[in-house]
């Protein structure tokens, strides 16, 4: 049987699927702190401001549905959101000139991140794809 498998394989009749790495990014509301995963292993905790009140951060797991290094907010008076990675209609996950008001709501819905940690994040999603990135949030 083994012999048939590694010939199966050789001759490319079964094709050994390759791997590629899987990020999660996990965001905790109550506490205001981002958790990224790779291949389920933690490799970094991050402040965030999520919705400050009366504004919302949606909660649930999506996938990234597109980035944009250099975007402005078309709804915010041409806020810059740098690095940003858009998950649910007008959300996405982006870096912040407001860095004293991470890990505080302070957003109007969106995920904020210190711009050298959403260009970190923003790399990684545009060099392995936005199949391989997920972002899950919870309160």
């Amino acid at each position: 049987m083994r012999v048939l498998l590694a010939a199966a394989v050789l001759t490319g009749l079964m094709s050994v699927p390759s791997y590629s790495a899987i990020m999660e990014a996990r965001v905790d509301l109550s506490q205001q702190k981002m958790r990224v995963y790779k291949n389920g292993r933690l490799q970094h905790v991050w402040p965030v401001s999520t919705a400050r009140r009366g504004k919302i951060t949606p909660t649930g797991s999506w996938s990234a549905k597109w980035l944009s290094k250099n975007h402005r907010s078309s709804r915010y008076n041409n806020a810059p959101m740098p690095y940003s990675i858009f998950y649910s209609g007008n959300f996405a996950i982006h870096g912040t000139n407001q860095i004293s008001k991470l890990g505080r709501p302070a957003s109007a819905g969106c995920v904020r991140l210190h711009p050298d940690n959403a260009r970190t994040l923003f790399n990684w999603v545009q060099r392995n794809g936005k199949r391989n990135f997920r972002v899950r949030i919870t309160h």
